[in-house]
């Protein structure tokens, strides 16, 4: 006998290892493809309809108070509804839940788009945000479910580059379209858009099993959570335009706090709780969803108090002073795969803890700042921040994601997005509040008035950004309950699109 039939059968073997190999990277990566156009058409869509505010409300023929709440019953269906999402998604399967809100986004899009109303309009963006919020609460699950625990920072960066993405070409895209096709292109845009990602999703996105079967959905927890947290973040958004100390304001941040203080009494008690609890004990979950909402917190008051700098103690046009903003969306942009792979090979609390430190510097040097500042150093600064922030979101929420056993990823990511809107609620209400104390009794047209108050705001958020730091730094390297190996995503099937098409 000779070896080279043993040798030949060496050769095919490693070959077939290697074609495996490359049909499960394919199927990884056309996974991805649906998300990824997901991922982009939400905050894409969000963008357009918030920068054209002003032109819908003279195309509605209302006043802006009335056009503000397509985008506040937006953040309050979107986020109130989420971890129902998500929990839905760990019960029934991330996928069906993913691919439903896909085309919920898609109905309420054209929807949005034939409204003949404001009211009609505002109750089609609800139906919108309905779909967002089930794309929102499952997409990272799926994500961490696809990718093995080596290339989860990866992946939640390439997914987090495509939000960046889609916030940040919306402004203009919004206004291109709005200007040559009218306002309600704005909304047909979503359509093709989301109707390509469900294709891709359908085909590719490997149907999950659920771990929650036999499980039952907790239903008055997600009344109480639900009712609770929009309650809050109607107290939170309105306090500006209601006053901090109204009626109104504080009767909702009443009826809020109670609800959700009734949802943590109610929740140990139930057999399958909405929320388990004891998620919170574990400190490498706890700690980077504390981090994510003062990060959040942080970030918020770059993007409430700069354009006010800019306009108002810079005297720039809205044209010069969107080049200078666009510059920290898109350095985060593109640092977010690079942080996402850092944390693959070294861990997530180092990078997280830098990234946070580099925002703190980057908002305390922005606290110094006043009429006479050469702007090619805002810039420079803006840069650092997106540097910071890019280093910090994704190997933040991959350790978020990884904190957990898969049968609870769902709610996992719910809970992340729910940090992040109620650290962008949250950091745009201190913010408002810190802006219009410093600046009360004095004129918002004097320059160096609104420099100081912006000043003071930016010192604010650099103290929020350091105990960020601090938080990420505090945690644990590795969670006291490491995922058993066999929840870790499965090695990919050499045939991922024929599974891949099954529903």
């Amino acid at each position: 006998m000779t070896t080279e039939p043993l040798a030949s059968r060496h050769a095919t073997h490693g070959l077939e290892l290697a074609q495996k190999a490359r049909a499960g990277r394919l199927g990884q990566y056309s996974a991805f493809a649906g998300l990824a156009v997901g991922a982009f058409m939400g905050p894409l869509d969000g963008s357009m309809v918030n920068s054209m505010l002003p032109i819908l409300t003279r195309e509605l023929q209302v006043d802006i108070s009335t056009t503000e709440w397509l985008l506040t019953i937006y953040m309050l269906i979107q986020t109130g509804m989420m971890l129902t999402f998500g929990r839905l998604g760990d019960l029934w399967g991330h996928k069906l839940i993913y691919v439903s809100g896909l085309v919920v986004f898609m109905i309420g899009s054209a929807l949005s788009a034939l409204a003949p109303s404001p009211e009609l309009l505002i109750g089609a963006r609800a139906i919108t945000a309905l779909g967002s919020a089930a794309l929102w609460a499952n997409s990272a699950a799926i994500l961490t479910h696809s990718f093995p625990a080596a290339q989860r920072g990866r992946a939640l960066g390439m997914q987090s580059m495509m939000v960046q993405l889609g916030g940040s070409c919306g402004p203009p895209l919004g206004g291109i379209v709005a200007s040559t096709l009218g306002w309600r292109a704005i909304f047909w845009i979503g359509v093709p858009v989301t109707l390509v990602a469900l294709v891709l999703s359908l085909r590719f996105i490997e149907r999950d099993e659920p771990r929650g079967r036999g499980e039952r959905f907790d239903v008055p927890g997600a009344a109480l959570y639900m009712l609770g947290l929009m309650s809050v973040l109607v107290a939170l958004n309105q306090g500006h335009a209601w006053g901090w100390d109204s009626f109104g304001v504080l009767g909702f941040l009443g009826l809020g706090l109670g609800l959700l203080a009734g949802f943590v009494v109610l929740e140990p008690r139930v057999r399958w709780p909405m929320l388990d609890l004891g998620l919170f004990r574990e400190r490498a979950f706890a700690s980077p969803v504390l981090a994510m909402v003062l990060n959040f917190v942080s970030t918020s008051s770059i993007v409430f108090l700069m354009p006010l700098y800019l306009l108002l103690g810079r005297g720039l046009a809205p044209a010069e002073a969107g080049l200078i903003l666009i510059s920290q969306p898109l350095t985060m942009a593109s640092i977010t795969i690079l942080s996402g792979t850092l944390s693959d090979r070294i861990g997530s609390r180092i990078p997280a803890t830098v990234g946070m430190s580099i925002l703190a510097l980057g908002l305390f040097l922005l606290s110094w700042v006043d009429v006479s500042t050469p702007l090619l150093w805002i810039v420079g600064v803006l840069v650092l921040i997106g540097v910071g922030v890019g280093l910090f979101n994704t190997p933040n929420s991959s350790a978020v994601m990884g904190a957990v056993p898969s049968g609870r990823r769902g709610v996992a990511a719910a809970i992340l997005s729910t940090a992040r809107t109620l650290g962008n609620t949250l950091g745009l209400g201190l913010a408002g509040a810190i802006f219009t104390t410093v600046l009360a009794g004095r004129e918002l047209t004097n320059p160096e008035y609104v420099v100081q108050a912006v000043s003071v705001g930016f010192a604010v958020g650099s103290v929020l950004a350091l105990l960020g730091a601090l938080t990420c730094a505090a945690r644990p390297a590795t969670p006291r309950r490491a995922v058993p190996a066999a929840e870790e995503a499965p090695t990919p099937s050499p045939s991922p699109v024929r599974r891949g098409g099954e529903q």
